[in-house]
């Protein structure tokens, strides 16, 4: 299990807590523990860092909807190798957030001094990956193909002409009040401070070039259908030296065979002869990871459930595994011969194939409810 803080702890909001509430206090911890209030201090600097992942995950509704769910292990913390909401860097923080103080970035908070030009983020890219329930269950490695944009070799680049390398375009505007200025994002160059100058053969006007590349993905024991996972600066590069994107991996579930999957638990209808229902038998049953004999006792009455626990999935928080759902099912004969008709008619006023349920019997909705329970 994880022995990560909890987003919402680090934020010291409430799970309830609206995108204001959230940004005014990430803001409030920003300032705080921001590097240029304290220089050296390597405390505060983690604490900055600690504050700006609570902020990413939590900002984004579908992140923070998967966290809610899934804890940190649906961040990807589980995976290993890449996955995660974690690992950010001060110059992720700069490059995602950098505006949340308005207008002049984090620097701008502190003295007015501008951190100046930015670093591009690369855009992220998002595949669909099949799992087999095995795979779901045990965990799995995968390689996957994915055509991505990676700076070519060979780019040069030249400061912006239009902002001098600042990134910023300043306007200067006479008003009654006397002279205002306005600073806004160069348009040119996007904020970098930086224009293409010498572009490879086959690079697009950033000197980005599109090229396939093999992935390793270790995908956690407990994924399923609609998870998405994360493996961060494996999506498109951002042009001169930027932030790389992420590649983001949507689980999709591959049908078993004769295993049913709901939530953790597993189901499996099993069907037996009124012979076996009658005298007991012993039944071999699929699962996960192989087949298991399981005991039919005498006088098994249709709609019996079995449980062989920790059969199901594994949580993907840890807590623990799901159960596996046997429900017996007496098989009818639909084809009978004339001797086989005969005995069944001797037996139809035999008092022992007379229905006569006990007080004890459990109706099905009770044997459903039990079962959940």
């Amino acid at each position: 299990m994880s022995s990560k803080r909890d987003y919402y702890e680090i934020l010291g909001v409430d799970k309830s807590a609206n995108a204001d509430v959230i940004k005014k206090a990430y803001r409030k911890l920003a300032i705080k523990f921001h590097p240029d209030k304290n220089p050296g201090d390597k405390e505060a600097e983690e604490k900055f860092k600690e504050a700006a992942e609570a902020y990413e995950i939590l900002s984004d509704d579908q992140k923070r909807a998967r966290y809610d769910q899934f804890g940190h292990a649906g961040m990807g913390g589980a995976a290993g190798g890449g996955f995660g909401g974690g690992g950010m860097n001060m110059e992720d923080i700069f490059s995602h957030f950098g505006d949340i103080f308005g207008g002049g970035g984090f620097g701008g908070g502190f003295g007015g001094q501008s951190r100046g030009p930015r670093r591009m983020k690369g855009s992220d890219l998002r595949i669909r990956v099949k799992l087999n329930l095995e795979e779901m269950v045990n965990g799995c490695e995968k390689k996957v193909k994915v055509k991505r944009f990676k700076q070519a070799e060979g780019v040069t680049s030249k400061t912006c002409p239009s902002c001098g390398g600042s990134g910023q375009q300043v306007r200067v505007t006479n008003t009654f009040l006397g002279q205002m200025q306005t600073a806004t994002t160069c348009s040119t160059c996007q904020g970098v401070g930086k224009v293409a100058d010498k572009i490879p053969s086959g690079a697009n006007n950033q000197g980005l070039i599109k090229v396939e590349e093999t992935i390793d993905l270790k995908i956690p024991a407990g994924a399923r259908e609609g998870i998405q996972l994360q493996v961060r600066g494996k999506g498109n590069d951002a042009p001169f030296d930027g932030v790389p994107g992420d590649l983001l991996v949507v689980i999709e579930e591959e049908e078993h065979d004769t295993l049913k999957r709901d939530g953790n638990n597993l189901h499996f209808d099993l069907y037996v002869s009124i012979p076996d229902a009658v005298l007991g038998a012993s039944k071999e049953i699929p699962t996960v990871n192989g087949k298991v004999k399981i005991k039919i006792d005498k006088g098994t009455q249709s709609g019996k459930v079995l449980r062989l626990k920790g059969q199901g999935l594994p949580d993907l928080n840890g807590y623990g595994k799901g159960d596996l759902f046997v429900h017996v099912n007496i098989w009818t004969p639909t084809h009978l011969s004339k001797d086989q008709e005969a005995y069944f008619e001797k037996m139809r006023d035999d008092d022992h194939f007379s229905p006569e349920p006990s007080k004890n019997e459990k109706s099905f909705f009770e044997r459903v409810k039990d079962m959940f329970q």
